[in-house]
């Protein structure tokens, strides 16, 4: 680990560990911490969590303003606020920062020195991925605490349903951040991994409310088509869970949420969190496929 040391001193951690397993751990904890530091040290990192911190908390302050009224009664327009602009800037955070991981490092020559290290290829994946995803469930936390505490001035903080949207939001940050890192282990250029990042994130919105709207009427699609593309979507599953949790009905989706109701009843969180927890396994599983069989770093 001399020459890691050298070249990336954020992976001093030795592997002096005799069990295999433990030895692994040791080492995607590594990579893992060395991937918050860079996160967290990064200009274009900080950009979007000070960014996102500033939208929340506007579109906080201006959904209670509108509201007219204090109390519980105003949590339901913020949390319609914040939902609306998570759907738009939380997987354009993360599909960015995914496809910008690896294809940094390849451009910039740092990626072959990685693998050459006594370490597998799934080992520095994992801890790139890991220490990410916790710079990101970090930045979002800052986000909603600041939301909280303008949510809180004005008595509308409903705990359970803020901690459920958190929680939400951050496994589909997560969910993002893998599909990101699917489209950074297949491309040479950041600057390529950064437009194909933007084109998924716009097919994404675009197969979201608007998509589903006009292939309904070009394709005259049946509510049972509709609420099987909703669920396919990342998007749409993440608005659906959420949108059941905040109203515990699905009805102001109109006919897609009545049929959902209707026919999943109270299994319908479960199959929603199982369609995200299985696209960004399936994600992940692609970039360690692709990663672990590529010729050359």
């Amino acid at each position: 680990m001399i020459e890691l040391a050298i070249h990336r001193p954020g992976l001093e951690a030795p592997r002096a560990m005799t069990p295999a397993l433990a030895s692994s751990f040791t080492c995607v904890l590594a990579f893992a911490r060395r991937e918050l530091r860079e996160a967290l040290t990064s200009r274009w990192f900080v950009l979007y969590g000070l960014a996102f911190a500033a939208l929340s908390v506007s579109v906080s302050y201006v959904s209670l303003a509108s509201a007219g009224s204090e109390g519980l009664a105003g949590f339901g327009r913020t949390a319609a606020g914040l939902l609306n602009l998570i759907m738009l800037v939380v997987p354009l955070m993360a599909l960015t920062a995914g496809a910008g991981s690896l294809a940094g490092e390849r451009e910039r020559g740092t990626l072959i020195y990685l693998v050459a290290q006594p370490v597998s290829r799934w080992e520095v994946l994992l801890g790139k991925f890991l220490g990410l995803a916790a710079a990101f469930v970090a930045c979002l936390c800052g986000g909603f605490g600041l939301s909280a505490l303008v949510l809180a001035s004005r008595g509308a903080v409903g705990i359970d349903s803020f901690v459920m949207l958190v929680a939400a939001t951050s496994l589909l940050a997560l969910v993002m951040l893998a599909l990101g890192f699917v489209i950074s282990v297949f491309s040479r250029k950041s600057s390529v991994a950064t437009g194909v990042a933007l084109f998924t994130w716009l097919f994404l919105v675009l197969l979201s409310d608007l998509g589903l709207m006009a292939g309904s009427v070009l394709f005259k699609l049946r509510v049972q088509e509709l609420f099987a593309l909703s669920v396919l979507n990342p998007l749409q599953a993440f608005k659906l869970g959420v949108v059941q949790g905040l109203e515990s009905s699905l009805d102001v989706l109109g006919p897609v949420g009545v049929y959902a109701s209707q026919t999943w009843g109270e299994r319908l969180p479960w199959l929603l969190f199982g369609v995200l927890c299985a696209w960004g396994m399936l994600a992940f599983a692609v970039a360690a496929f692709g990663f672990s069989r590529s010729s050359t770093a």
